[in-house]
């Protein structure tokens, strides 16, 4: 069996990578903009309420939700580019339509419109076609981080541009963000021969069942809802917060979100190498949500001075960022082999109805009880999630691979009974459409030689 991470990615790869990355980068960018700045300048908007700031916060978040797996599942048809670029240009007329509004409905239109452009399952697809198995985990990372920094970006230049150019102007950005996406796809990124049938990519139905069955998962999509349902509702208040409590104009909160963003990306990392080198992110997830139930406490007792608020949003920017990062790689560790792809697009549905309940849960809070009464809400929502985290197993260790095989090897019906004999083999399953096998190892307890004895043992089984 050839070493999977013995070469450098092709300069292909690299341009696919990077420039897929991009695209999810300006898109994300273009959504979390105007995160920090709607509740305080949206209230100008006609007909602006707190409960309808809410929903103008969380509104793409319901036909994201509703659209990114037909959307994927759309692309393996007709393609990924077409799909990715019609996305693309809704979410700018998405954009468009909210620069264009004068009262608070035609931001929510235009919103729910820019959350209609759910390429995110199509991009990632693409970024399949594009890259070798070996480097697949590599560009997913790379995708990871585009996210992570266009979130950190969007918190300090949505202020600084809706500063400048106020809300529309903050809106034409964001549209003009998303014919750039078109753009690098169109020039940057290669051609591919077409769709890979790859269950680790997308959704496949027959996975499907099995995935909301799983205890453990379902836990995990549980963690991400409630981890963006605080993100948008904290978002109705502590903006407000500052400028109310701290006496922090709005214009300057850039540097509040800037200096808890830096602070939490490094403060976030010794978690994440503890809980992985120790096998402790059972530990670590408990504790970090824990911390996030404590700041949402902090805020409502103590949030009435600007230094409260600021040492706040460092600790729970700190427990977000390091949640974030956190709960993708415990579902590609919980997934059964095979199970991956359609485990993430159920998770990314999750994160996006977490978004869309924080954003009106926290105007409808905010509306009825105050700013006070927003941060109880979101501290009972992080209760809710520890009284279930409390009960997840330490997951498995493991990493997936998959391996191409032979008609004959797809036949033999002993293959995975022998693999899972291996030590260190925690699952496989053989799909046979796509004639290969997916199977998940523990690298500390694998017996390397066996594993490899047994697939070189079968030259059927085809070099991937």
């Amino acid at each position: 069996m050839h070493d999977l991470h013995s070469e450098r990615m092709s300069g292909g790869e690299t341009r696919a990578a990077s420039g897929l990355a991009l695209v999810f980068a300006f898109r994300m960018l273009g959504m979390f903009m105007v995160l920090p700045v709607l509740a305080t300048y949206g209230m100008d908007l006609a007909g602006a309420t707190p409960a309808l700031i809410g929903l103008a916060i969380g509104a793409y978040g319901l036909t994201q939700a509703v659209l990114q797996i037909p959307f994927g599942m759309l692309s393996d048809r007709i393609g990924r580019r077409p799909v990715i670029y019609v996305g693309l240009l809704i979410f700018a007329a998405g954009a468009v339509l909210a620069a264009n509004a004068d009262s608070i409905w035609g931001v929510i239109a235009g919103r729910i419109l820019q959350g209609a452009g759910a390429i995110s399952a199509a991009v990632m697809a693409l970024l399949s076609d594009l890259t070798r198995e070996q480097h697949r985990t590599k560009a997913m990372a790379m995708i990871g981080m585009s996210i992570g920094v266009s979130f950190a970006v969007a918190m300090v230049t949505g202020p600084l541009l809706t500063r400048a150019f106020g809300l529309s102007g903050l809106f034409w950005v964001t549209a003009g963000m998303a014919l750039v996406g078109i753009a690098i796809v169109a020039l940057m990124v290669p051609r591919s021969a077409g769709p890979l049938q790859h269950r680790e990519s997308g959704v496949a139905r027959e996975a499907f069942a099995a995935t909301l069955r799983h205890p453990d998962l379902l836990r995990l999509d549980l963690g991400i809802f409630v981890l963006h349902a605080i993100l948008m509702a904290s978002f109705i208040a502590l903006p407000l917060s500052l400028v109310e409590n701290g006496g922090l104009p709005k214009e300057e909160h850039w540097w509040v979100y800037l200096t808890a963003l830096l602070v939490g990306f490094f403060g976030m990392i010794p978690f994440i190498i503890y809980g992985e080198k120790k096998r402790q992110m059972k530990r670590v997830l408990f504790g970090a949500v824990a911390v996030l139930m404590l700041c949402e406490l902090f805020f409502w007792r103590f949030g009435t001075s600007l230094r409260a608020l600021v040492l706040g949003t460092v600790a729970f920017f700190t427990a977000f960022n390091l949640l974030e990062a956190s709960l993708p790689s415990l579902i590609s560790k919980v997934s059964p082999a095979g199970g991956k792809g359609t485990a993430m697009g159920v998770y990314s549905t999750s994160q996006f109805l977490g978004a869309a309940a924080g954003g009106i849960l926290g105007g409808w809070l905010f509306q009825h009880g105050g700013l006070g009464v927003v941060f109880l809400g979101c501290a009972a929502l992080c209760a809710i999630w520890l009284a279930f985290a409390v009960t997840m197993r330490e997951p498995p260790y493991v990493t997936s691979l998959r391996l191409p095989l032979s008609p004959v090897a797809v036949r033999d019906a002993g293959l995975i009974e022998r693999l899972l004999a291996v030590d260190g083999v925690t699952d496989a399953v053989v799909v046979v459409e796509e004639a290969a096998l997916y199977i998940k190892v523990d690298s500390e307890q694998l017996d390397r030689t066996s594993l490899e004895r047994l697939i070189n043992a079968a030259p059927e089984c085809a070099e991937a």
